[in-house]
């Protein structure tokens, strides 16, 4: 038993959605998601991190238990799971839940029918993690749920999705997808869905809704699979070996055997979840497997405490914390259900399900890694065990955590809980309690976020027998996270604390002593925020027991553990009325109000996106999805870490095997000239020639025989760089200025001024000077990275799959790039895993870098860029510097503004030069009364920027509202006052905006402007929110109110339709489907268009329609899929080419009814055919001068809750009206207004995408990078599209919707500053200072949690307990 025999050799058996897969010879480090990909027909999993961080590629693994009889299922993250790893398991991707060909699963139906689905790249991983959780929930012995319900809860059904990103749709609609599965669902509190008309009963919707039997809801182990587990087996490849030892006797061995040959590479395995954050390039020799060994999978409970195996998963752990145990007393019960509690919030769900207790720790003390589970741990006293060869010691946690990094050879086997129990002191008579919390601050509430610190405290406490107060006994204090080697305990304040009566002067005493313990290590982001943390947590913990003898008392008899209590009578005073309780960090509500019109049937209707079904199965086909072309290779970028340096050469590290890499391509192997994009604008280079221009910039092209190796050699790759005779490089917009470094942009770029400036300012009363402020950028996080495949096609010609904005450009480009005519290149793009600007400019030169390669190698190449690479080459939103000048009234009306502005472009011109012109359409929203701007477009050695859903109109949304604040702080009048006076009459309306403002019944801002104000109940919440704030000292609230006047521009755009002879249409058109919906309202008015010719069966026609892919030689001049009106341009090429046909039918038709009474739709295109009436028509829709720029519409209110001890903010809740004109589709118009809107959530509150010193980019992945998820989006969400009916100039009166609504997140950002404003107030009052004149400040962006704690005073609890000490 003790052996493990090098000789034997058994092969991997496993299935996939019910078929059996045998393999004998597996490179041990081959992933899942690699094999699911590569080799099998599901292509459901799609790769998006390659980190655990983001749900794309999550499947369902099942284990079966012979001896329980029992299948365990639970979702895992494919690109972390060994392939090895699952023998013996039965996998299920989303094809296996349900797809066209078997029928739709009701999980597939509903997201569909939700309008839950827009790109679709993270819709399969949303179906799994759903299905997952249908699967456990119904395994339960909770009672029947309702017909057509699971047992799933609410809370649940909504968490089921919480480690899933999506950058598309905003969460809303997933969110209530998945709650019309749970049990305790209220029907009224779906949103807005095909399913159920608004006020139909619950029986109604139900009956409509996809039928769901949560009987047979299990997922399907295969019998075949039951007869062939087997324990324990050696699997051997080439060179690699993966042990599953048995027993620890065969563990023993294999490491001692290690040892004996000169210690070859050795991994451990349980989940190998580890390497999310710990990336691992080269492979190991031989891999252990420890998940079959029973001494680490134990779970033993006794009277002392729980012992948990090494090998058990943190969701195992969790359950055996939480699960009813006879020994356990009540408060050690409660201890263990915290730390469950704690221990959700590690990663998310797919992670937890693989990752162990023992591999967390080990990470922890071996790699400094920042753990949870090492500080709740340490707090409770855990003890570990570790076998070291034979011997096997136990260790305090503490002692593990302290030690020398643990030898390769030893092994962590368990560790154990003790569980501690108060005393009663019967000689002195107190009664003594118990008491236990942990803490968290992280950008996510409900974790897959990285803590900025974390801690556990244990305290025992006794009630003074006279009920004079609290004595704190003894405690264990422990932090983590915060910037240092590992969690501590904090000895110090333990001893100080100990047996001490707590008062407010004992719990400043501990704070003071606290600063001087919690000191992050130099290098550490945040350091002073951290360590407030720290403060705030440890106050936050013993401020309820410091309080007046009669409240303790009560407290006392109900219980420590009370809601009062635990929940801090002080910080969270039980003020029901105001709604002051601790805030769920799920359960979210929305309210949609839509008006859809039958006038042009189907446009106007609120039809399901089309494909949204088949992009819920995993069905719908992606670049990377398409199979690879035999011999095919793949290529990865290598790219300069230097801003300015000359390439001498590029050699690769020592253990690369040059096996499988098949070329280097650069600047020398260009056919044709060297672009990467061209343009009127400019040019880019696909390559750095002899000298790097910026961290990020293209060098060569790495090709091999997987992408795997490709990337390997990229990463392996040493560029030789000399900077010698070079000029220092141009890192900021300050040094851009100094060298006179400007894009020149060209006149017709160039908006105007408005009015006159002097003028305007000899009119003021007050004057505001010179102001300042910056704004970083923000990466587009389009879930699907760069991806291209080129094939080399007959006659020197090229067809290349890209997932593109601007096909045409591409297909430009390459043909440029290679040296040949334009019609040698075909570029094809079907659909796009999200775009948001990021799909146009910057996926040209991958598309380009591809098509050389394999132009040049004559054999099909493809890439797909992994996610760091991706982030790094991006360049994203551009970055700015803005000084203002502004004049204005004693009532807040501004008579006059001047702007400076310095834009980061980056090193080449991509869009940049329309930044400016994108800016002065939002810059102008409000009356300004003269308006003077000098807006200079910087030419800096950064990655160049490119344009980014709203480019240059978000960052003006926040200028403009930025101004109207500092007005408001200056005059200490209400914010909303000044915006209300400031709002453009028509008449200034015409001033800005000149003929774009249209006719004065298009105006709709100030009746939105009000309605709002009525359906948001915005005064009595400005009301509520100061009483609120009066009654607590640790949160306070903001509200804001805000508009938005964009402008947008409509493009000319060609379309083509063709009837087919049975009477289906073929459609095609120039705008790319990205998610937006695009095909399915070319669809709706291919549908009604084609109705005008007036025949039986035209109202059907929409389910005859098929949109078809972007192809460059099929329809030209297809232009960009940009700037919010590309869907409605398509559309109007649409209906001229229908108008042609039906003109073309209408004649074929009265002469064929002169013979029959009636005609319908098939025979008429039979007849047609027979006649030959030509039946293709195409267009190119121009836009005349009256409509080809217009102004759209909006305004939100957001309220927001700010924890001043942590700086985290809550959005409590957004109501939205926004203006759409006569929407083409309010499904998809409302899908576009909650999704942009959420985006640009994470623009002004979450996402920091910073670089080093040098400018290449340090957030370079899913750990680094938080855009929002469901638990950030608003509580509750409320968006009404206002239908405001004929507008002569635009496409049947529709209005534009995917970009506008963005900007109105800067609402968030206001009442932020608005509930930061309050508590700076109070912070004053504690110092002693009676008579608060505001201060003005500038709230950053992103808002980050220490950018608000900082604000809200980092002292803020010493100034407290001063204040406090100083009136006693």
């Amino acid at each position: 038993m003790g052996e493990v025999t090098e000789t034997r050799k058994d092969s991997l058996v496993f299935a996939v959605n019910g078929q059996r897969f045998e393999l004998s010879n597996v490179d041990p480090c081959t992933t899942l998601i690699e094999f699911l990909r590569y080799q099998t027909p599901f292509k459901s999993v799609k790769l998006s991190c390659g980190e655990g961080g983001c749900g794309a590629c999550v499947v369902l693994l099942s284990k079966y238990d012979p001896v329980l009889d029992q299948v365990e299922d639970f979702t895992v993250s494919s690109c972390l799971t060994l392939l090895c790893s699952v023998n013996g398991c039965s996998i299920t991707t989303v094809e296996g839940v349900g797809n066209s060909k078997d029928g739709f699963h009701a999980i597939q139906e509903r997201l569909a029918g939700f309008h839950a689905s827009q790109c679709g790249f993270c819709t399969p991983g949303m179906c799994v993690s759903l299905f997952s959780a249908l699967v456990s929930a119904d395994k339960t012995n909770r009672p029947e749920p309702r017909h057509g319900f699971s047992k799933l809860t609410v809370a649940e059904a909504e968490k089921a999705i919480s480690g899933n990103l999506c950058r598309c749709t905003g969460y809303r609609p997933i969110a209530d997808a998945c709650k019309s599965f749970a049990a305790d669902v209220d029907m009224e509190d779906l949103g807005f869905n095909s399913f159920w008309k608004k006020g139909e009963s619950d029986e109604v919707k139900l009956r409509r809704l996809p039928s769901y039997n949560h009987t047979n809801a299990s997922s399907k182990f295969p019998e075949f699979l039951k007869k062939e587990l087997k324990a324990g087996a050696t699997l051997v490849s080439e060179g690699y070996r993966w042990y599953s030892p048995v027993s620890l006797e065969q563990l023993q061995s294999l490491l001692q055997m290690n040892e004996d040959n000169d210690g070859t590479s050795i991994k451990i395995v349980i989940g190998n979840t580890g390497t999310g954050y710990y990336k691992e390039l080269l492979g190991y020799e031989r891999y252990i497997d420890l998940k079959y060994i029973p001494e680490l999978l134990i779970i033993r409970k006794d009277q002392i405490g729980i012992e948990i195996g090494a090998a058990v998963t943190i969701s195992k752990a969790i359950k055996a914390l939480t699960e009813e145990n006879e020994y356990e007393f009540h408060q050690g019960k409660i201890v263990f259900k915290k730390i469950a509690d704690h221990m959700e919030k590690i990663a998310s769900a797919f992670i937890r399900n693989s990752g162990s207790v023992g591999g967390n720790l080990v990470m922890a003390q071996r790699k400094q890694f920042p753990s949870d589970l090492a500080t709740i741990l340490l707090s409770v006293g855990t003890w570990v065990n570790i076998m070291t060869g034979q011997k096997v010691e136990q260790l305090s946690l503490e002692e593990f955590l302290e030690m020398p990094p643990l030898h390769s050879k030893s092994v962590l086997l368990s560790i154990r809980l003790p569980c501690r129990e108060s005393t009663k002191d019967i000689s002195s008579a107190t009664d003594t309690k118990l008491v236990f919390e942990t803490y968290r601050a992280a950008p996510r509430p409900l974790g897959n976020a990285l803590p900025y610190l974390n801690a556990a405290f244990l305290a025992e406490v006794s009630l003074c027998s006279n009920s004079t107060g609290v004595t704190l006994n003894n405690c264990q204090l422990a932090f983590g996270a915060f910037g240092t080697k590992h969690s501590i305990r904090a000895r110090k304040i333990e001893e100080f604390l100990t047996g001490k009566l707590l008062t407010v002067s004992v719990l400043y005493e501990a704070i003071k002593l606290l600063e001087t313990t919690i000191i992050p290590e130099d290098g550490t982001l945040n350091p002073a925020y951290r360590s407030s943390l720290a403060v705030g947590f440890l106050f936050e913990f013993l401020s309820p027991l410091v309080d007046t003898p009669a409240k303790i008392s009560s407290c006392w008899l109900d219980g420590y553990n009370s809601p009062e209590w635990f929940m801090d009578s002080k910080i969270k005073q039980n003020n029901d009325q105001l709604g002051e309780i601790k805030l769920p960090t799920l359960l979210s509500s929305g309210r949609q109000v839509i008006h859809s019109s039958k006038e042009y049937h189907p446009v106007g209707e609120p039809i399901p996106k089309t494909g949204a079904a088949i992009q819920a199965s995993g069905e719908a086909v992606y670049v990377d999805d398409i199979p690879s072309p035999s011999n095919c290779l793949h290529g990865a970028f290598i790219y300069s870490t230097e801003p300015l340096a000359r390439v001498k050469g590029i050699s690769f590290k020592a253990g690369l095997s040059r096996d499988g890499v098949t070329a280097l391509i650069s600047v020398k192997d260009i056919p044709g000239e060297n672009v990467g994009f061209t343009s009127i604008l400019g040019d880019e280079p696909l390559y750095a020639d002899e000298v790097t221009q910026c961290a990020g910039d293209r060098i060569a092209f790495v090709v091999a025989d997987t992408q795997k190796q490709a990337d390997l050699a990229a990463s392996l790759a040493v560029v030789d760089y000399d900077k010698e005779n070079l000029e220092p490089p141009i890192l900021s917009v300050e040094e851009a200025v100094a060298r006179c470094s400007f894009f020149e942009v060209p006149p017709f770029l160039c908006p105007e001024q408005v009015g006159d400036f002097s003028k305007g300012m000899a009119e003021a009363d007050h004057q505001i000077l010179s102001a300042e402020l910056k704004l970083g950028s923000q990466y587009y996080f389009y879930m699907e990275t760069q991806t291209a495949l080129a094939v080399p096609d007959e006659d020197n010609c090229i067809i290349v799959y890209s997932s593109n904005q601007c096909p045409e450009f591409a297909h430009d480009t390459i043909a440029k790039c290679l040296g040949l005519p334009a019609h040698n290149v075909r570029v094809i793009t079907r659909r796009v895993g999200g775009g948001f600007g990021g799909k146009a400019i910057k996926s040209i030169p991958v598309a380009t870098a591809c098509a050389l390669a394999a132009y040049k190698l004559k054999r099909p190449v493809r890439i797909y860029l992994n996610r760091k690479t991706d982030m790094i080459m991006a360049g994203g939103r551009h970055p700015m510097k803005i000084t203002y000048t502004v004049g204005f009234k004693s009532n807040g009306k501004i008579t006059a503004l001047k702007l400076d502005i310095l834009i980061d472009a980056g090193i080449y011109s991509d869009v940049s030069v329309i930044m400016p012109q994108h800016m002065l359409g939002t810059l102008r929203k409000y009356d300004w009364g003269a308006l003077s701007f000098d807006i200079k477009v910087c030419k800096t050695n950064l990655p160049s920027r490119s344009a980014m859903r709203a480019p240059g109109e978000v960052q003006a949304s926040f200028i403009t509202e930025a101004i109207i604040e500092h007005v408001a702080s200056t005059l200490s009048i209400e914010v909303d006052s000044v915006r209300n006076i400031n709002l453009h009459t028509y008449n200034s309306l015409d001033l800005f905006y000149k003929s774009n403002a249209e006719e004065l019944l298009e105006y709709t801002l100030p009746s939105i402007w009000d309605k709002l104000a009525s359906s948001s109940s915005f005064y009595h919440r400005t009301e509520m929110i100061k009483e609120f704030n009066r009654s607590n000292k640790w949160r306070k609230r903001g509200i804001s109110r805000v508009p938005t006047v964009h402008e947008v521009l409509v493009r000319p755009t060609p379309g083509k339709v063709s009837i087919l002879k049975d009477g289906s249409i073929v459609v095609e058109v120039g705008g790319v489907e990205l998610g937006q919906g695009l095909w399915t309202k070319v669809k709706q008015m291919t549908a009604y268009a084609l109705s005008l010719v007036q025949c039986g069966g035209t109202e059907e026609l929409l389910e005859k329609v098929r949109v078809i892919q972007a192809d460059t030689l099929s329809l030209i001049q297809g232009g960009m899929t940009a700037g919010s009106t590309t869907s409605e341009s398509s559309c109007e090429a649409v209906r001229l080419c229908c108008n042609v046909l039906v003109e073309r039918l209408t004649a074929l038709k009265e002469r064929l009814l002169e013979q029959m009474r009636s005609i319908e739709w098939e025979t008429l295109i039979l007849q047609a055919y027979l006649s030959s009436v030509n039946l293709s028509a195409s267009s190119l829709f121009i836009p005349g001068i009256s409509s080809a720029a217009y102004l759209n519409y909006g305004a939100a209110v957001s309220e927001v809750e700010i924890n001043l001890l942590t700086g985290e903010t809550t959005t409590l809740r957004t109501d939205i009206i926004y203006d759409c004109g006569q929407s083409l589709n309010p499904a998809v118009d409302l899908g576009q207004i909650e999704g942009a809107y959420v985006q640009g959530l994470g623009f002004f509150m979450l996402e920091e995408y910073p670089t080093n010193s040098d400018g290449l980019v340090i957030a370079n992945g899913t750990w680094t990078y938080k855009i929002p998820t469901v638990d950030t989006i608003p509580k509750q969400f409320n968006v009404e599209i206002l239908n405001s009916g004929h507008h002569q100039n635009r496409v049947l009166s529709s209005k534009a919707s995917g970009e506008p609504p963005l900007t109105l997140a800067v609402s968030v950002h206001c009442a932020t500053r608005a509930a930061i404003r309050e508590a700076r107030k109070q912070l004053v009052s504690w110092t002693g200072q009676n008579d608060w004149s505001e201060s003005t400040f500038q709230l950053e962006v992103p808002a980050t949690m220490p950018a608000v704690k900082e604000l809200c005073g980092l002292d803020s609890i010493q100034t407290f307990l001063q204040w406090t000490m100083g009136k006693k």
